[in-house]
């Protein structure tokens, strides 16, 4: 690609979407800008080569003008001399003069147009560049910004997981608060019937004791008559 025509698409780009295309805008920042400041060296090249081209057209098209100019006023002199065979050949280059200065307005035209261009395509580039320069921070300050909103984002999902977890232990922790209740509860009702069987066993232990004692003082008594 020539560098015309690479610089007419710059002239009609927007860095703005070829930010938005990019995959990577952080590396594409860089990039860009490594690229443009490359191919403004080029520019600036091409545009002080064609700004000189313009500068020689135009000295040579003044020049010829003046020559034009110049054979006018020795075709006067001539005439005025009395030497019209003079101002004949005077009158003559000023013709020649005056169809060389048809071509050389041509390409004078021509070459302003094209430093125009260059110049307008210099300027788009230069602003360009600079504005990216100006928004490079700002644009990875809010890149970061967003990776770092990425990474909280995760670890809020990270927390949902851990929350859910944690319901799920307290559901298991519930269940075995009602167990352990139930089986407490249990053991209550199985003392108290073990109590019972105690309670009921000394009574009736105790007036068995108290049967013998009886028989053993009457045994007493009867030995003693």
């Amino acid at each position: 690609m020539g560098i015309l025509t690479r610089f007419k698409d710059i002239m009609s780009s927007n860095i703005n979407a070829l930010l938005d295309k990019a995959e990577d805008p952080e590396k594409m920042i860089d990039q860009t800008l490594r690229n443009l400041n490359s191919d403004l060296g080029k520019v600036k090249s091409e545009t002080a080569s064609i700004m000189a081209e313009e500068q020689r057209a135009r000295r040579e098209l003044e020049e010829c003008q003046d020559e034009i100019t110049k054979m006018q006023g020795y075709a006067v002199k001539a005439l005025e001399a009395g030497n019209d065979a003079d101002a004949r050949k005077f009158l003559e280059n000023k013709a020649a003069l005056s169809s060389k200065l048809t071509g050389l307005q041509e390409a004078y035209d021509l070459s302003h147009a094209n430093a125009i261009h260059m110049k307008e395509m210099h300027d788009k580039l230069v602003s360009d560049i600079n504005e990216l320069e100006s928004r490079k921070d700002m644009i990875k300050g809010k890149l970061a910004v967003a990776k770092t909103q990425e990474r909280i984002n995760k670890m809020t999902s990270s927390f949902t997981s851990a929350g859910d977890s944690i319901a799920s232990f307290n559901k298991y922790e519930e269940m075995a608060d009602k167990a352990l209740d139930k089986a407490n509860a249990m053991a209550e009702l199985n003392k108290s019937a073990d109590n019972s069987i105690a309670d009921l066993t000394k009574k009736y232990s105790s007036q068995s004791d108290s049967s013998i004692d009886d028989e053993l003082e009457a045994l007493k008594a009867s030995l003693n008559k």
